[in-house]
């Protein structure tokens, strides 16, 4: 079955850290580039961050700038999102999406431009 499936995700107190990942499952994520969205209850969802299918672009929103870092491991067939410095605003469901990309293509965090989506993890950032 062809999948998308995060995983990291728990209960930390502000300023903490989690490292997201996103696991391809029946397909290889060579030709993709994959963006993080998140959504928290009540709110559109949010474009976080994307990665090219090279890692030659990189792109975060402003709201995590500085503070998340977004990598990809072909060989793993995973892709990862280091998060620190949390914040109670972080909080929300945490989804990765995948699109297949021509070479060199920028990234970018608009919902509408990825096809294939996890099912998200819930990050919670609470004292």
């Amino acid at each position: 079955q062809l999948q998308l499936v995060e995983s990291g995700g728990g209960l930390v107190q502000p300023g903490g850290s989690l490292r997201l990942s996103c696991a391809a499952s029946g397909f290889t994520l060579d030709y993709y580039a994959i963006g993080w969205f998140r959504q928290a209850p009540g709110k559109e969802r949010e474009g976080v961050s994307c990665i090219s299918r090279d890692d030659g672009s990189v792109n975060y929103a402003d709201s995590v700038k500085g503070r998340f870092t977004i990598s990809r491991d072909n060989a793993k067939n995973t892709v990862y999102l280091q998060m620190n410095s949390l914040k109670p605003e972080d909080t929300a469901v945490y989804y990765c999406a995948s699109r297949i990309t021509a070479p060199q293509a920028r990234c970018a965090m608009t919902s509408f431009s990825y096809t294939f989506w996890g099912q998200g993890t819930q990050v919670s950032v609470s004292s």
